[in-house]
């Protein structure tokens, strides 16, 4: 499909992102304190702040979407603490070199934009599937949401697809044994508990199920 996606579009995304985060703040950290530190909720809420008011210091400036991702990644490196900063930094970095000098993009691209993503966040974090981590929810959705173009879907269908897979991707992590991180010291204990790096990845494609259409 031709669905394109616009600058104001991804700034929504964005600030949608923020809002989630902040509505699951307790719930996140309620989350990483089964498993891990307790305060995956409390670093996001403090990055995800820092870039909403970044976004509205730029919203009417007159950037491409690369810039965009770019000053994403740096915010978000620089503001949350943990993992998660350089991990969703790494996320946004990467998508960045892909997203090319343009206010608007196209449904593969931002597609090949998330595999980037996906890669990038791999190549920070050292995890592949099934080690419970934010690589859980982020591989299915990337994978679902390539898949859709492919078979030439629609934005809105493609974007759902992501979401669901994203949803079964961390739902999936409940039953898994944590090898990477701090929850990795847990052994066979991090097994009942849903990866708290999973759940707020799988807002991210959701704000992006209800932003990213027409």
């Amino acid at each position: 499909m031709s669905e394109e996606i616009t600058l104001r579009q991804l700034r929504h995304w964005l600030q949608r992102y923020a809002d989630l985060i902040e509505e699951q703040e307790t719930y996140l950290s309620e989350l990483d304190a089964a498993i891990g530190d307790g305060d995956h909720g409390a670093n996001m809420m403090r990055g995800m702040e820092t870039v909403r008011a970044r976004l509205q210091e730029e919203q009417e400036a007159k950037i491409t979407v690369s810039t965009l991702m770019r000053n994403v990644a740096m915010t978000l490196i620089s503001s949350v603490g943990g993992a998660a900063g350089p991990l969703y930094g790494a996320f946004f970095l990467r998508a960045a070199k892909d997203a090319g000098n343009t206010s608007q993009i196209t449904l593969a691209q931002l597609a090949h934009m998330f595999r980037s993503g996906l890669e990038g966040v791999q190549q920070r974090g050292k995890a592949v599937a099934a080690e419970k981590t934010m690589v859980d929810a982020m591989l299915p959705a990337v994978d679902a949401l390539a898949n859709a173009e492919a078979a030439g879907q629609s934005l809105t269908s493609a974007l759902h697809a992501a979401t669901v897979a994203a949803a079964a991707g961390m739902e999936e992590t409940i039953m898994m044994q944590a090898t990477k991180g701090r929850a990795s010291y847990l052994g066979t204990r991090s097994i009942g508990h849903q990866d708290p790096g999973a759940t707020s990845t799988y807002y991210l494609f959701l704000a992006a199920e209800e932003t990213l259409v027409p």
